[in-house]
């Protein structure tokens, strides 16, 4: 059988998606296992600090938390929304029937069959659903912690405001990995020579940055 350049997505695309996934599993083991050796770990553990000090204050004197929570809501919310543009634009892309690719055949070194276009814009598309699900529930969390951690007078548990503001955080990352998938996803429209080379590279900048 004749080599075809078609044949380049079938392998360097799952293997590319592979090494991400690989990387994500032991950053999850990581996290889970020896939380102080990641970065994860340690927000989480100065996360759990600064909410214990936020809460042995007067609720008058809480201020500096809410500016806080309010800035990464509004960061939540910017990504959101960008998140949600994105999808609404693959998604009308995907609906028109007559939908071509966004680059010239000739120039892509791989597969550019019609299907193979389908495949890359409906995985494009789960990856900024992801991100805009996620960092939805960012904001809830964030703003149900700034109500436990504002609330006068309440005998309220320190780990309830540290439980939201730690989903807070592990929703906000699961998000931005989405994104991060996301611009892996969209090299493979210029080929899946630059997906690979984009996975390999963002694998590398993740451990040793």
């Amino acid at each position: 059988m004749a080599w075809s350049r078609e044949y380049l997505d079938f392998a360097l695309v799952p293997t590319g998606l592979l090494i991400l996934s690989i990387y994500h599993v032991f950053l999850l083991y990581r996290c889970h296992k020896f939380p102080e050796t990641t970065v994860i770990g340690l927000e989480n553990h100065f996360k759990k600090a600064w909410v214990e000090r936020m809460m042995q204050v007067q609720a008058k004197d809480r201020g500096l938390s809410l500016t806080m929570i309010d800035g990464t809501i509004s960061a939540s919310i910017f990504l959101a929304t960008t998140s949600l543009t994105l999808s609404s634009l693959i998604g009308t892309w995907l609906a028109d029937a007559s939908q071509q690719s966004l680059i010239k055949s000739s120039l892509i070194y791989g597969n550019t069959s019609s299907s193979i276009n389908s495949i890359k814009y409906i995985a494009l598309l789960i990856c900024f659903l992801l991100a805009l699900g996620s960092f939805l529930q960012c904001v809830r969390n964030l703003v149900h912690s700034s109500f436990l951690i504002t609330m006068p007078n309440a005998d309220i548990p320190v780990s309830y405001a540290q439980k939201a503001v730690i989903r807070a955080g592990a929703c906000w990352s699961i998000g931005l990995r989405a994104i991060y998938y996301a611009t892996v996803l969209l090299l493979w429209i210029f080929g899946p020579i630059p997906m690979f080379i984009g996975s390999l590279i963002m694998v590398m900048v993740f451990a040793f940055a």
